[in-house]
């Protein structure tokens, strides 16, 4: 199999609003026109009234009820309402998929990205905004798979599951090629930033590559993390095992750890995105 395979059937891709897509590719635009996306976000009926009903919500605790997109620019800022749009975009980009709970998907995506915002925050090389969008679609390979190769995709969870193989040894073994570089094949097609479709390609063994993406190194961080809170870890035991070459690389300093106790009582934020 190809991955041009997944991606030639363009009926089953992730359905994601265009204007998500545009401000995924005006990351790292510093001559992006915001004005005019939050124009495209209002006259989507279904997005805007989404997230103004997010911005409303007891979560962001505000004074006085918010009833434009344009009041939201004002009140959140533009970086803040970005991270709003895109979560809530992607998150309504596939609702019914065979083989995966949607829900645990995207609280999974969002932990991840939440995990990867804070890390960033605290980071030299890595824009936040950036890496709360790559932690939303780290994943995405997988979900194009589900959508497009569905009993390929079941027969790789039953061969882990039953095997306990990795998932990229166990995609790798029936597919030829890992989620993550269907990821990256499909970030691609939609023209978003090239920094995203590398670190979801390096993301799970960030030093394998010759030039290893400091973005990689957050998600592989992040994911590490999200590991930790599932699993219900010591605090000691995630401060050993927390790999010291990957926090050099993402740009943060060892006293990071430091302040990890505090990010494992995080949550992900999910309600309200889908």
């Amino acid at each position: 199999m190809e991955i041009s395979d997944l991606l030639e059937q363009t009926d089953k891709l992730p359905n994601v609003p265009e204007v998500v897509r545009e401000l995924m590719q005006a990351l790292n635009d510093p001559d992006a026109d915001y004005n005019l996306i939050a124009e495209k976000v209002a006259k989507d009926q279904t997005l805007s009234l989404k997230i103004l009903r997010l911005v409303n919500s007891a979560h962001f605790g505000l004074t006085r009820k918010v009833s434009t997109i344009d009041e939201a620019v004002v009140i959140l800022g533009m970086d803040k309402l970005n991270t709003l749009v895109i979560a809530s975009g992607m998150a309504n980009s596939a609702s019914d998929v065979d083989g995966l709970d949607m829900r645990e998907f995207w609280s999974d995506s969002f932990m991840v990205a939440s995990i990867a915002q804070w890390l960033a925050l605290r980071s030299d090389t890595v824009q936040a905004d950036v890496a709360f969008t790559a932690g939303v679609i780290y994943n995405i390979g997988r979900l194009l798979l589900h959508l497009a190769a569905p009993n390929r995709a079941k027969a790789i969870q039953t061969l882990v599951k039953e095997t306990k193989a990795s998932r990229i040894a166990a995609e790798t073994e029936r597919l030829g090629f890992t989620s993550q570089d269907a990821g990256k094949a499909l970030l691609d097609m939609w023209n978003l930033p090239e920094e995203l479709g590398i670190a979801i390609k390096q993301y799970k063994r960030p030093y394998t590559y010759e030039v290893p993406s400091p973005l990689s190194a957050i998600l592989n961080l992040a994911n590490y993390i999200n590991g930790a809170i599932t699993d219900k870890r010591e605090i000691d035991e995630v401060i050993v095992f927390m790999p010291k070459k990957v926090i050099q690389l993402a740009g943060l300093k060892v006293e990071i750890l430091d302040e990890v106790e505090g990010v494992l009582n995080m949550e992900s934020g999910l309600d309200g995105l889908i």
